[in-house]
């Protein structure tokens, strides 16, 4: 039988849905009503809408049932995911670790260029959308969506590129983030959600799911820069309006740089460990103070942002259990392929798969079809997939108004989607 806050959570997690989709009427309303434009403004951050339905949630809680219980349930939940989120981003967005990936990025255009004969702009922005998010299955999912989104930011968020191209990349890149990380068993959060559980290791999943993702990655990728050739500008046009402020920085030392992997490394190594990667990231902070001429200022914000509104939908996403499951449960493979494809959409794909962990009896094909569903529908939407949020607070601004329309990612995200369904489904 529903309990009353079953129920009430049922009823807010479907508000902060309807809040996500609304963000943009939020600041309309700060423009009609400048007096308090600063709580519109905050209302219609994406990153906010999560942590704010879950705020009321508690509160709902310990009014309902008591302060007590609104207490224990915020602390039974697990927030590993969220702080790994906020430490990575601003690890990976640090201005050596940044600079690293880049000079890479440009050897290897240098090498596609000589051998493909293809303009140096289109090979960084195939690069980015295909070896970037791929590099995920080692460095995991939110680290390869970080450094993927800032290094693309230059070339395909900016401003004279077209609209319906900028969402058609994001579509791109967010699917190619969530398929990317299948390679190993460790670096996709709905991957990691049942590996344990079912006996899934990095070999198993190179067979069964890497060789499917790798076609769809390269296939998005390639459709995508074609699609953006005519509009893509040099490195060196797209980097004009900041060369001179460049320029005035002193290059970072090669050993500055290797200690900048070297947090990097220990904080996905330790991905699972929070106590331990938060030490470190006490200490990264600490050596980006002592050695601040050779830094850009940390992405504090964008990260702490992003972990709020995963942390929020930890929150909320735990009160439906009492009807994702018995859904879950329900459905033969074919349709829990679509059934997850589809809820991925609203709800966290990590998420839905720790569900289907806990569904006795789920044979190896439907545990298959579960996990390929969640996380080839990684890409719909914000929400759909751990790393999303990370690149749209980082990406949000090349678009118009600065925000990213759901109905845009959504509709930039439908053709990568069907091109991993199919891939999958063989």
């Amino acid at each position: 039988m529903t309990t009353t806050m079953q129920t009430i959570g049922l009823v807010l997690f479907a508000l902060a849905l309807v809040h996500t989709f609304a963000t943009h009427l939020f600041e309309v309303l700060a423009h009609r009503h400048p007096r308090h434009a600063g709580l519109f403004h905050l209302l219609g951050e994406v990153e906010v809408v999560f942590g704010f339905w879950a705020c009321v949630l508690i509160a709902a809680m310990a009014l309902v049932d008591s302060g007590g219980a609104a207490i224990d349930y915020a602390e039974s939940r697990q927030y590993g995911e969220p702080l790994f989120v906020f430490v990575v981003m601003v690890v990976a967005a640090s201005r050596p670790v940044l600079e690293a990936v880049r000079a890479l990025l440009h050897m290897l255009a240098r090498v596609c260029v000589r051998v493909a004969g293809v303009r140096i702009e289109m090979a960084l922005t195939w690069l980015g959308l295909a070896l970037v998010p791929l590099a995920g299955s080692l460095i995991t999912e939110p680290a390869a969506m970080t450094l993927a989104a800032l290094s693309l930011a230059p070339l395909v968020f900016r401003q004279g590129m077209p609209e319906w191209l900028k969402y058609a990349a994001l579509g791109v890149l967010f699917v190619n983030v969530s398929i990317g990380g299948t390679l190993t068993a460790y670096a996709a959060p709905p991957v990691l959600m049942v590996a344990d559980a079912w006996g899934w290791d990095s070999g198993f999943m190179l067979g069964r799911f890497g060789w499917r993702a790798l076609i769809a990655v390269l296939v998005n990728a390639s459709v995508a820069t074609l699609l953006l050739r005519r509009h893509l500008q040099s490195p060196a046009t797209s980097a004009d309006a900041g060369a001179e402020a460049a320029d005035t920085r002193r290059p970072v030392p090669l050993l500055v740089t290797l200690i900048h992997l070297a947090f990097l490394a220990a904080v996905v190594l330790l991905a699972h460990h929070p106590v331990l990667f938060l030490g470190l990231f006490m200490l990264f902070l600490g050596f980006t103070q002592a050695y601040q001429r050779y830094q850009d200022p940390l992405i504090l914000k964008e990260g702490l942002l992003v972990g709020f509104f995963l942390a929020g939908l930890v929150v909320l996403g735990g009160m439906q259990q009492w009807w994702l499951q018995p859904v879950v449960s329900s459905l033969e493979p074919t349709a829990l392929f679509f059934g997850a494809l589809g809820l991925t959409a609203i709800t966290d794909n990590a998420a839905l798969t720790y569900l289907g962990s806990l569904i006795a009896g789920l044979g190896e094909h439907q545990q298959y079809m579960l996990v390929a569903g969640a996380v080839a529908g990684g890409g719909l939407t914000v929400i759909a997939n751990a790393p999303n949020p990370a690149g749209a607070a980082l990406l949000r601004q090349g678009f118009a108004d600065e925000s990213i329309g759901t109905l845009g990612l959504l509709l930039g995200a439908l053709a990568p989607t069907c091109v991993a369904a199919l891939l999958f489904l063989l």
